[in-house]
């Protein structure tokens, strides 16, 4: 379909590129794939960019799906109606999202035949996956929006917003990752390591947020869900910055930590 475009458009666009990220924010899903497109082919210019050349980038599929992640659908709709319906499956979806807990496949489970007959999950590896990755940026927004936990953290953070962006508009990461340790170990100071564990990905998701609401948006990778580690790839303004995140165990676990990232 892209091959198709460019050669009608010639907008010089990377097909293979373009397509395989749309591929990796969709998983294929039908919808999302024609929807992204049609935002760069109509939304984006000359909204965010002045030419086609310029959309038909990563950043430009970063920035749709940004767009599609605030609209409101009926797909987005029916996504968090089920979950509302089917309270428990709701907290396993959120548990394995926030806590990295794993529930089992179920085939004959009536929930979670209703989330397939949807779309919404996929078998990976006998466990219950999210379907793909809007639907688990959509569902991490609403997990973290709804929750009354950490408040106290993710007013600290709405409130010094503008600190963590530097005089060219790029994230100050150092700076946002000082800022919460510091946070985190005033408010949390004496918390057990299990606790830290269970809740240590669900506090960050919670400061990053209003940081970057409006501007980016954030995704976890999926060969890093895990209770012990996560990876979180913030998408702004066209630029990937990679965090990851280990509980503290002393100089020599930090240091072997330090090489595997140079890896």
């Amino acid at each position: 379909m892209l091959d198709e475009y460019e050669a009608d458009h010639h907008t010089g666009m990377d097909t293979g590129v373009i397509a395989g990220q749309i591929y990796d924010y969709t998983n294929g899903y039908p919808y999302l794939v024609s929807r992204i497109c049609q935002l760069i082919d109509t939304r984006l210019v000359p909204d965010v960019f002045p030419f086609p050349s310029d959309s038909w980038t990563t950043y430009g599929v970063d920035e749709a799906v940004k767009i599609i992640l605030t609209e409101n659908n009926t797909l987005f709709d029916s996504l968090t109606g089920k979950l509302v319906n089917y309270p428990e499956l709701r907290a396993q979806v959120r548990n394995m999202l926030l806590r990295g807990e794993t529930t089992a496949w179920l085939p004959y489970d009536e929930e979670q035949r209703q989330l397939r007959m949807y779309g919404l999950i996929r078998n990976e590896h006998n466990t219950v996956a999210i379907a793909n990755r809007i639907f688990e940026m959509l569902l991490y927004s609403h997990f973290i929006g709804e929750s009354k936990r950490n408040n106290d953290l993710k007013q600290l953070a709405a409130s010094n917003k503008s600190i963590f962006v530097d005089s060219d508009g790029w994230l100050d990461i150092p700076k946002i990752m000082e800022h919460f340790i510091m946070e985190h170990n005033r408010i949390h100071k004496g918390q057990p390591e299990r606790f830290l564990k269970e809740e240590g990905r669900e506090r960050f998701l919670t400061y990053l947020s209003p940081i970057i609401n409006g501007t980016g948006t954030y995704s976890i990778e999926e060969q890093t869900r895990t209770r012990l580690r996560m990876d979180v790839v913030i998408h702004y303004l066209g630029r990937r910055y990679i965090i990851e995140l280990k509980i503290w165990r002393g100089p020599r676990y930090t240091h072997e930590g330090e090489k595997q990232l140079q890896v």
